[in-house]
């Protein structure tokens, strides 16, 4: 078998939009195949023209609006219907309308597939492959063949699947994909089926997981180290069911585990950046926990963890963050000790060291404070001013002072629901009494904090709450329990979150709101040591 650069192929804008609630527009998967492009992946399958309107659209347009300079575009489709001439065929002809440069058809390998689904003959389903394979290769495409059920018609009839392999190939087909179509096979089945598949028709072969088992990324591994040169996989493992083989997790595995250059090594480093975008442009996020490219796929929260990352990061690390494009953090927390208020502390750029006595008060302070609700691993701004009270001598200056709140609830005569805060502050001596009106109670006391302090701190302008989340502590109080509240900010193109803590909890909202004021009005001549909030993926 002839060298060749092994291959990359994306199917996110097809088999990945196949996931529950996933609808992408034309604009939508136009922006998506931009985004795979630069992270160098050999092939974007963009859809199946003339059987989904979307995708014919899509084709038509890409045309004109994709400049692709990695990646060559594929239309997905099938094999000419039973007894029909492949010429006159509607789904082949739109196939070449799509005028992609490559074409990948779905053709059938698993016997029962053949005479249950196409209705016809397995002598027939081997003719339908052979002649669209040909009429496509004639045109001008490259052609893959994508053998659907493989390895359950291996199974079930060996010397079947090796001719629709075979079949495939004689007719000018690049590369037959062996597909594990419902994700049932392990990765001793697939090691075992692609080397023999591979000894007996010396075939270029590829290889298409799905998740059904939890093993599409394995036995995409298993059927590389058994020589498939030719991967797909989606964005996330997006696909229906369980999904397919995550193409970021198989991306990285094969670049840094395996050696092989399935995207250009500088491109992976984009890797966390792309999971990131293509969540934002679906609408479907990356799992956070997710290998490489999750957010908190490099975040260590153990006290334990975090003594020897104190030392060596490699130590609880299988490969370097920055080579996938991610971040080490490290979680505050009461699991956490001292050295994990020592990394967390000179990650935000503070020089402090884990025998000092305000590293040790902070940590009881932390202790304390989660023991009574409180979360800092997501609340940094929180977490970075009760650090620098303790650095400051267990106390900080306030830039103003609150004498009280207050938040009234009126259900007008036309039935409309009208919030109004105020709030009593005092900076300088001087008094400072503002109200605001909003959806609700947060909303009206946000609005009535920012009509007092902004025209003294204009830099809170900037201050914008982009998340707000409540967690009920004690469930089995009722309407009695405690709430945690984090709050989520944007601000001189930063992201933080603060935490508020109270049985009330419009009160411990007020806390996180009072906490990103402080925040911003303290941390003016620090800003840059700002810790990001990371996205989910």
């Amino acid at each position: 078998m002839a060298e060749r650069r092994f291959q990359l192929y994306d199917t996110t804008l097809r088999d990945g939009t196949q996931q529950e609630g996933m609808v992408l527009t034309v604009e939508d998967k136009l922006a998506v195949a931009r985004r795979l492009d630069a992270f160098g992946v050999g092939f974007i399958e963009g859809g199946w023209p003339g059987a989904v309107p979307r995708d014919t659209e899509f084709f038509r347009r890409a045309r004109t609006e994709l400049d692709l300079r990695s990646a060559q575009l594929a239309a997905f489709g099938a094999t000419r219907k039973p007894g029909a001439l492949v010429s006159v065929d509607p789904q082949v002809r739109a196939l070449l309308a799509a005028d992609t440069p490559v074409v990948t058809l779905v053709a059938k390998s698993h016997p029962r597939h053949v005479e249950l689904a196409l209705r016809t003959t397995l002598a027939e389903n081997l003719a339908m492959i052979g002649s669209t394979v040909r009429h496509l290769v004639h045109a001008g495409r490259r052609v893959f063949v994508d053998a659907e059920h493989y390895f359950d018609g291996y199974r079930l009839n060996r010397e079947y699947a090796l001719e629709v392999v075979r079949t495939a190939a004689e007719a000018g087909a690049e590369t037959v994909v062996l597909c594990d179509t419902n994700g049932g096979s392990l990765p001793d089945e697939v090691r075992a089926v692609v080397g023999d598949t591979l000894q007996s028709t010396g075939i270029a072969l590829g290889i298409h997981c799905h998740d059904d088992t939890g093993c599409a990324v394995a036995n995409t591994l298993a059927a590389v180290d058994a020589g498939a040169d030719h991967v797909q996989g989606t964005a996330h493992g997006y696909g229906e069911r369980c999904g397919n083989a995550n193409l970021f997790t198989v991306t990285a595995n094969l670049v840094l585990k395996r050696g092989i250059e399935a995207v250009p090594v500088e491109r992976l480093r984009e890797a966390a950046g792309l999971g990131r975008a293509i969540g934002e442009l679906t609408g479907v996020p990356g799992h956070p926990a997710a290998p490489y490219v999750g957010a908190t796929a490099f975040v260590h929260k153990a006290g334990l963890h975090a003594s020897a990352l104190r030392v060596d990061p490699d130590l609880y690390q299988h490969t370097r963050p920055e080579l996938v494009g991610n971040e080490m953090r490290t979680l505050v927390s009461d699991l956490g000790g001292r050295s994990s208020i020592e990394l967390k502390a000179r990650s935000l750029g503070y020089p402090v060291t884990a025998g000092s006595n305000e590293v040790a008060r902070t940590a009881a302070r932390v202790k304390e404070l989660e023991n009574l609700g409180y979360a800092f691993e997501s609340a940094d701004a929180s977490f970075e001013l009760l650090l620098r009270e303790e650095l400051a001598g267990g106390s900080l200056a306030r830039p103003f002072e609150v004498e009280s709140w207050r938040v009234g609830v009126d259900r007008l005569p036309q039935g409309e629901v009208r919030t109004e805060a105020s709030v009593r502050l005092r900076v300088d001596g001087i008094p400072l009494i503002a109200s605001g009106e909003g959806n609700g109670p947060v909303n009206a006391l946000d609005r009535a904090l920012h009509k007092a302090l902004d025209p003294r701190f204009p830099e809170l302008a900037g201050l914008e709450l982009v998340d707000y989340q409540v967690r009920v502590l004690n469930a089995e109080a009722g309407s009695e329990a405690a709430a945690r509240v984090l709050i989520s900010y944007r601000h001189g193109g930063r992201c933080w979150a603060t935490v508020g803590v109270d049985e009330n909890m419009v009160a411990a909202s007020w806390r996180a709101l009072l906490d990103a004021v402080h925040f911003v009005l303290l941390g003016r001549e620090g800003t840059e040591r700002l810790a990001p909030v990371a996205a989910a993926s």
